[in-house]
């Protein structure tokens, strides 16, 4: 049995890293652009109190070696996204955020352990400590809620990636396994919601995969097409009428010349209208006007 939550622990650590490792590609941007633009830095600061805690929990768990490495790796990282986001981000933003890593990261970390250490011994120190890390980690479990509800509002999956859907999903799924072998109760409530969770965000990109992200833009410039087209042909009807009645009052003027020109005014005006569902706005009036109408 231990060999085997130590196997399950490593493919944890392989998986965790690999999510930890996600934003890479997003501060090879900041780098290369020397701003971090519309990027977040909130999720950074909390991942990294949040990996620093689980580092310190793993240290006071019996047996807690898998645990330490693979947040210790993630509390690396983070670090390292964090530096960078207040190295090229604005100084306002910077001073902001400076004054918040040093409250969460250095403060209340820093508080937890005293407290931890001082006032709390033995099997209420870990009950302390893995308390706190399973609200924490439920918490970022829960984050991608508003992912799912833009979803399931757009009908598109461009807010949600597979990909980071997936590993997540992976992720909670494997540490869950590892947390009933090694009886850890800590690690697998917020594991087990999280992979509830992640079946469930994967379930609906299933669904609504089939709809590109512009399906919707698409979908109102149609209505907008139609009701620009229904609307074009009212205008042409009306034209039609207004040419009607003045056919008709002259008609006792120039009888026979009006109602050639009536027949032909309605027949060119009903072909008119379809070729010009497929005209642009030049060729619109050039066509219009060459066939003795009015310019829309």
């Amino acid at each position: 049995m231990a060999d085997l939550s130590f196997i399950v622990g490593l493919v944890g650590n392989v998986i965790s890293i690999l999510v930890f490792a996600s934003p890479i590609g997003t501060f090879r941007r900041v780098v290369k652009k020397k701003s971090t633009e519309s990027f977040k830095w909130q999720p950074y600061v909390t991942t990294l109190m949040s990996t620093s805690l689980w580092t310190y929990y793993g240290l006071l768990k019996t047996n807690g070696l898998l645990v330490v490495t693979v947040n210790g790796a993630g509390t690396v990282l983070q670090a390292i996204y964090v530096i960078l986001y207040l190295i090229y981000t604005s100084k306002d933003t910077r001073i902001y955020m400076a004054k918040m890593v040093g409250l969460l990261n250095v403060g209340v970390i820093g508080v937890v352990i005293l407290v931890t250490h001082l006032a709390l011994h033995g099997s209420l120190r870990l009950l302390v400590m893995g308390s706190l890390c399973a609200a924490l980690t439920i918490g970022m479990y829960a984050s991608p809620l508003y992912a799912m509800k833009m979803v399931m509002k757009t009908k598109s999956v461009e807010y949600m990636p597979f990909s980071l859907s997936f590993f997540l999903f992976l992720n909670a799924g494997i540490w869950s396994i590892y947390s009933v072998l090694v009886r850890d109760i800590f690690i697998l409530i917020p594991n087990t919601i999280g992979f509830v969770l992640g079946s469930a965000q994967l379930v609906i990109y299933f669904i609504y995969k089939k709809k590109g992200p512009n399906s919707a833009k698409e979908t109102d410039i149609e209505r907008a097409e139609e009701e620009g087209s229904a609307q074009f042909v009212d205008h042409m009807e009306m034209q039609n009428r207004r040419k009607d009645e003045e056919y008709g009052s002259s008609k006792h003027l120039n009888k026979g010349r009006s109602l050639p020109k009536l027949y032909m005014a309605r027949q060119n005006s009903f072909s008119g209208i379809l070729k010009t569902l497929s005209l642009s706005p030049n060729e619109l009036t050039t066509y219009w006007q060459k066939d003795g109408y009015d310019a829309i």
